[in-house]
């Protein structure tokens, strides 16, 4: 009787596909170790805190104004 395993065996770096999808060995790529400056980090920071805001106040206009709309045309 063969055994199966419930979880497959690890391939090994000479049993891996031929492609870039899978390195060899896993990195961490992060966009904030290319930034050194602590205020450019923080501009950053706050450039999207003012880009959700805005995004929050135009979803807030469209839910209100898109009811008024349908009752206006209906």
């Amino acid at each position: 009787m063969t055994y199966i395993s419930a979880k497959p065996s690890r391939q090994t770096v000479q049993t891996l596909p031929a492609n870039d999808n899978q390195p060899a060995a896993p990195f961490d790529l992060s966009f904030l170790d290319v930034i050194n400056d602590e205020a450019e980090i923080a501009d950053l920071a706050r450039r999207a805190e003012r880009l959700g805001h805005a995004t929050l106040v135009a979803m807030a206009i469209g839910l209100a104004a898109v009811p008024l709309l349908y009752l206006m045309l209906a």
